[in-house]
């Protein structure tokens, strides 16, 4: 077998969860409740938010609210502040890809 297996959570309440952590890439895994969010804080690399379940509410440096829905890829650049969240009713679901891992700009 030369694939490597990766799994993720399959579920309806709140998880935060690291899927993949090695030297080409980052991915977590985050389903979010209404009123659900991550701590404001900088992009840490070169960010992908997919968005899977619901809508991603983000605040991305000083813009106004921008509203994605699922089937969006939202790519946030590296050093970006953003803050993130659920403001509806349904489930929030989305996978953050960090490419390259941010251990990349934390070795130079």
């Amino acid at each position: 077998m030369i694939e490597k297996l990766y799994e993720f959570s399959v579920t309806d309440t709140k998880t935060i969860e690291r899927v993949i952590d090695d030297e080409n890439v980052n991915i977590n895994h985050i389903v979010l409740d209404k009123g659900g969010s991550l701590p404001v804080h900088n992009a840490n690399s070169n960010v992908y938010l997919v968005v899977v379940r619901g809508t991603l509410f983000a605040n991305l440096a000083e813009q106004d609210t921008h509203a994605y829905s699922a089937g969006s890829i939202v790519n946030v650049p590296y050093g970006t502040k953003m803050y993130i969240r659920n403001e509806d009713d349904a489930l929030l679901e989305f996978f953050v890809f960090k490419s390259p891992n941010p251990r990349f700009f934390s070795e130079k």
